[in-house]
Formats: C-alpha cells, structure tokens, sequence
C-alpha cells in the first residue's frame, strides 16, 4: 500500500504517527474486502475553502464538506477491473471540518480523521450509502474496521 499524502492545510501537524494511522487504517479496510494491498492512493489535506471548492466542482455542491472520494476503480457488476497501476482513488479530507465533527462528536480527532478515511476507502472500494440498506452496510463495515484498529467513540 502506497500513499501519496499531500498537506494542503495548516490547522493541524501531519506527525508520522497520523501519517502511520492512515495506512494502517487503509490496509485495514483492503484486507477486510479480501483485497490485495498494493494499491495506491492520494490523499489530501485541505481547509474548508479548498474543499468547498471541489465540492462545488465536482458535485456541484457549494459547500464545505468533511471528506470527498474519488475512486479510479471500474466494476463489472460485483467484480473490481483494475488498471495496471493499481491506483484506487483520491481521498481529500478538510481538516477544519475533522476538528469541528470530532467535538461535535465528542471523540478525539484521531478517531475522526480514521474514521473520514476508511468511509473514503470503502467509497474508493465501491460502497457508496444511497439508501438505508446501503447505509447500514457501509457503517458495519467502517464499525468493523474502525474497532480492529481501537478508534472506538471516547
């Protein structure tokens, strides 16, 4: 597993154990779909104007939003088509709205960036919550995920 990480942001330091913690975090989420692990992503952390920006670009939504996934993966029905790369998305996560839902929540800000980046995989993955049975499957397996890697709420 291969990650790009660019910091495109200044509310919070990108320290190697965060940095580490995304990894883990994004393995954890292959292995739980029985996924190999040499895929690639980019992942990107910006404030709230920059993903405002996107958010207004690409979904045609003028507003900040936590987390934007953009996956590089096709699908033949249930069955993932890879590219010889292996490059399964960009993620780009706004930091401002991390800081905000993790005291809102009332969990650490760890937990909440982990948490913004296994949704985001699982979206890179195929998942996507356009209903409540789809919903609920995509939170068991973030839940699942989450939990094996101790970012349990506080």
């Amino acid at each position: 597993m291969k990650i790009a990480i660019r910091n495109k942001q200044n509310h919070i330091k990108i320290e190697k154990q965060l940095q580490i913690l995304f990894k883990k975090a994004a393995i954890a989420c292959l292995r739980h779909e029985n996924w190999d692990e040499d895929f690639e992503i980019s992942l990107s952390l910006v404030d709230n104007k920059e993903i405002q920006k996107l958010n207004k670009m690409y979904r045609g939504k003028d507003y900040a939003t936590d987390v934007l996934s953009f996956p590089l993966v096709e699908f033949d029905g249930d069955m993932p088509i890879f590219d010889e790369e292996k490059a399964l998305g960009d993620i780009v996560i706004s930091t401002e709205k991390a800081i905000e839902q993790s005291k809102e929540y009332e969990h650490s800000l760890v937990r909440e960036l982990g948490f913004l980046l296994i949704h985001s995989m699982f979206h890179l993955m195929g998942y996507d919550h356009y209903d409540d049975e789809s919903t609920k499957i995509m939170r068991e397996k973030e839940e699942a995920v989450l939990n094996q890697l101790g970012l349990k709420r506080e």
